[in-house]
């Protein structure tokens, strides 16, 4: 399984901690791979968010990821993906309760 991270991180603090950040993941599956018109672009990877709401349940990417020996690699179609967002803690607030209700 890969994981996607999509990420608000402040730049003005490099320090901050791993600890400090606060996150949701959703699971995802490469619906299918988009090939560029144009030979700079890079493709695209199509994955699907089942529990996301309707609209907004196909995201796009660029298909180009790094293993681990530092080599470009790309997902295929049909694999599972877990969707991370990531963010600072002090970049949230909390909920209300008439928030969480909706």
């Amino acid at each position: 399984m890969f994981c996607i991270k999509q990420s608000a991180v402040n730049e003005a603090n490099p320090e901050t901690k791993k600890n400090d950040k606060l996150s949701t993941t959703l699971p995802g599956t490469v619906q299918k791979i988009i090939k560029s018109p144009n030979p700079h672009q890079p493709e695209q990877a199509e994955i699907v968010l089942p529990d996301a709401e309707p609209l907004y349940q196909e995201i796009r990417i660029e298909n180009t990821l790094e293993d681990k020996h530092g080599e470009e690699v790309g997902l295929k179609p049909g694999v599972p993906v877990d969707v991370t967002i990531e963010v600072d803690a002090k970049h949230t607030e909390k909920k209300t309760e008439k928030e969480e209700e909706n």
